[in-house]
Parts: C-alpha cells; sequence; structure tokens
C-alpha cells in the first residue's frame, strides 16, 4: 500500500510542482526521496539551495516521514541535527496529508 500511494505522489508531483521546490526518489529506492527547497527573494535565504531528505516508513501514509535538513538551516523549528519540529511530522500527522503539502508548508514556514 505504502509503494502504490508513495509512487502516487511521485506522479502528482511531476504533474504540478511546488513553486521554488522539487523532490524525488534518491536512485531506485521510493522510500528514500531528496527535496529541493529554493529561498525566497524577499527573505534573509535568498539565493540559497536547501536540501532536505524524506524517508517514507513502510505503513506510509498511516505514519508519517521522517524529514530532515541536510542543508544547515537557522531557524527555531530545526534542531542542529536539521530535524523539523513540527506537530504535523508526529503526533498531528494525518494520511491526507502529502509530501506535496508538507514541502510547500517547509517552503511557507521556514522561509
Amino acid at each position: 500500500m505504502a509503494s502504490k500511494r508513495i509512487n502516487k505522489e511521485l506522479r502528482d508531483l511531476q504533474r504540478d510542482p511546488p513553486v521554488s521546490c522539487s523532490a524525488g526518489p534518491t536512485g531506485d529506492d521510493m522510500f528514500q526521496w531528496q527535496a529541493t527547497i529554493m529561498g525566497p527573494a524577499d527573505s534573509p535565504f535568498a539565493g540559497g539551495v536547501f536540501l532536505v531528505t524524506i524517508h517514507f516508513p513502510p505503513d506510509y501514509p498511516f505514519k508519517p516521514p521522517k524529514v530532515a535538513f541536510r542543508t544547515k538551516v537557522y531557524h527555531p523549528n530545526i534542531n542542529s541535527n536539521g530535524s523539523i519540529c513540527l506537530d504535523i511530522l508526529k503526533e498531528q500527522w494525518s494520511p491526507a496529508l502529502t509530501v506535496s503539502k508538507v514541502i510547500k508548508l517547509f517552503h511557507f514556514l521556514t522561509f
């Protein structure tokens, strides 16, 4: 079930990519993705390119993906390991959320 959902989300991202963001599998492992988020022009992060890893658990979408910034980001919601401290990636996760929605939210909240 997780593979089917992840493949659908990948197709949706390719069809309608979020502005200033991209995401997809790293290599052949559909459960391990990398996202790229561009820093907005009107922010201190302008011109920045931020890499994010996304690891889907076997019981996705019923459990949230593990998401972490690989590029150093100084932000109150991101710890020194790049882990993102948001409730939607923990106890407030909903199967109605998608990777695209999560990436858009990171872009909005982080920058």
